[in-house]
C-alpha cells in the first residue's frame, strides 16, 4: 500500500501523526513538537545488549535510535536525541540497508527507538529491507503517546512491540512529560498493539531431531530435546552441523518455565510476537506505579509480558523537580514486584540491582549511520 493511500498525501503538510496533533507543515521546514522536520534522522545504530533477554538475545538488538520525540520526559536518559540536537539525516533507502546490516551482524530483530514522529518513512524502509531480504522482527520500541490510526498502519509490517505505560496519574504526565492524557492514549494504544500481534510467541534454535520428544496437537515438540550451547563467543552444536537445527516455537507458559530454571546470564529463546510493556518506576511514586501495574494486568492479562523497571538514573537538570534527584528505593521497587505477583502476574521480567547507572545509556555518536 502506498503511503498516501495509508496516511493521504499530506501528511507532512499537516503533521497530526501523533496525539500532539501539531498541525504543522514539516516539508516547509516547521518543526512540531517531536523537533523533526519530514527528513529521516538518527544518532546511532548498532548491537544493544541491554533489553529484555528475549529481546536482546546471544548477539543484540539490532536498534536504531531515532532523532526527536514527541515526549518531554524531564529525566530522560536519551535527551541529547529526545531533543532533536543530534542527528545525522539518512534516506529511507539508507535505513533499508541499516537494517540489513544489522542483520548482517547477527542481530536478535531490529528495534526502532522513538520512531512515532517518523512511521511514513520508515514503513518504505521496512518494506524495501524485506524484498532484500531482511526476515528479523521489528521490534516498536515507544512511549505509546501513540494514535491508534498511526499504529493501524504499522499491521503486518510491526512483529513486536515494546511500549512504555510511564504513569497513570495526569498530575505526573504533565509534570514530567508535558503528555496530558497519557494514561488512556497509552493504554488505547497498547489494545490496538495486542490485536495486531496477539499473544506472545518465543522461539529457541533446537536439533531437528530431538532425543526424546514428541510433538503435541499444535506441532509444538514437547518433552526432552537438545538445545546449541554457548561458550559465551560462538554457538556450539556438538558434532552438528548448524542446518541440523530448527526454530523451537514456544507459548509464554513454556517461555516461563524455560526460563525459571535459567542462570542469570542466559539470553533464553528469542520473542518472535508479541507486546511487552515496560513500565519504569520513579523515586516516591510507589502508589501511582501500583495504578499502572493493576491496569495492565486488570486489562491485558496475559496477552502481554510486563517489564517493571527500576533503572532510573537522575539524569540531566533536574533542580526543579528535588524528588527526582535520588534513585528508585529498593524496598518500594520489591513491594511494587510483590504487589504485581498478588495481582497474579506471571508473564513479566524485574531487575536486579545496580540497573541505575548512566553506563547503561549509549553513546550517540552516529555509529552504523
Amino acid at each position: 500500500m502506498l503511503i498516501e493511500e495509508r496516511f493521504g498525501d499530506k501528511v507532512f503538510e499537516n503533521c497530526k501523526i501523533c496525539p500532539r496533533s501539531c498541525g504543522v507543515n514539516r516539508i516547509a521546514g516547521e518543526k512540531g513538537y517531536c523537533g523533526q522536520g519530514a527528513k529521516l534522522t538518527a544518532a546511532r545504530a548498532y548491537l544493544h545488549a541491554w533489553e529484555e533477554p528475549c529481546i536482546s538475545g546471544e548477539h543484540g538488538s539490532g536498534t536504531v535510535f531515532f532523532s526527536g520525540c514527541n515526549m518531554r520526559c524531564v529525566f530522560c536518559q536519551n535527551a541529547e536525541i529526545a531533543s532533536g540536537d543530534v542527528k545525522k539525516e539518512i534516506s529511507t533507502e539508507r535505513l533499508s540497508e541499516i537494517f540489513l546490516e544489522l542483520q548482517e551482524k547477527k542481530a536478535s530483530n531490529i528495534n526502532l527507538v522513538t520512531p512515532t514522529h517518523f512511521v511514513p518513512l520508515i514503513i518504505p524502509a521496512i518494506e524495501g529491507a524485506r524484498q532484500q531480504g531482511l526476515r528479523i522482527p521489528i521490534v516498536y520500541n515507544t512511549s505509546a503517546y501513540e494514535n491508534v490510526e498511526t499504529l493501524k498502519a504499522l499491521e503486518g509490517l510491526v512483529d513486536i512491540y515494546l511500549p512504555d505505560c510511564k504513569y497513570y496519574s495526569d498530575e505526573l504526565a504533565v509534570r514530567y512529560s508535558k503528555a496530558p492524557g497519557y494514561f488512556k492514549v497509552s493504554m488505547d494504544a497498547i489494545g490496538e498493539m495486542i490485536r495486531q500481534v496477539g499473544e506472545p510467541i518465543f522461539v529457541e534454535s533446537v536439533h531437528k531431531r530431538p532425543s526424546f520428544g514428541r510433538e503435541n496437537s499444535l506441532g509444538i515438540i514437547i518433552g526432552d530435546y537438545a538445545r546449541p550451547e554457548s561458550d559465551g563467543e560462538r554457538t556450539i552444536y556438538h558434532n552438528c552441523r548448524e542446518d541440523d537445527y530448527t526454530d523451537r516455537i514456544l507459548t509464554a507458559d513454556m517461555y516461563n518455565d524455560l526460563m525459571s530454571e535459567a542462570e542469570d546470564d542466559y539470553a533464553g529463546p528469542l520473542m518472535k510476537k508479541g507486546v511487552i510493556v515496560r513500565h519504569l518506576m520513579l523515586p516516591g511514586q510507589l502508589e501511582d506505579s501500583k495504578k499502572v501495574v493493576e491496569e495492565v494486568v486488570r486489562t491485558f492479562g496475559d496477552k502481554v509480558y510486563l517489564s517493571i523497571m527500576n533503572q532510573f538514573t537522575p539524569h540531566g537538570d533536574l533542580s526543579g523537580f528535588p524528588e527526582l534527584l535520588a534513585p528508585v528505593d529498593p524496598d518500594d521497587y520489591e513491594a511494587l514486584i510483590d504487589y504485581a505477583i498478588d495481582l497474579g502476574l506471571e508473564n513479566g521480567f524485574f531487575q536486579g540491582e545496580g540497573t541505575d547507572s548512566e553506563s547503561f545509556i549509549p553513546k550517540f555518536d552516529f555509529e552504523g549511520i
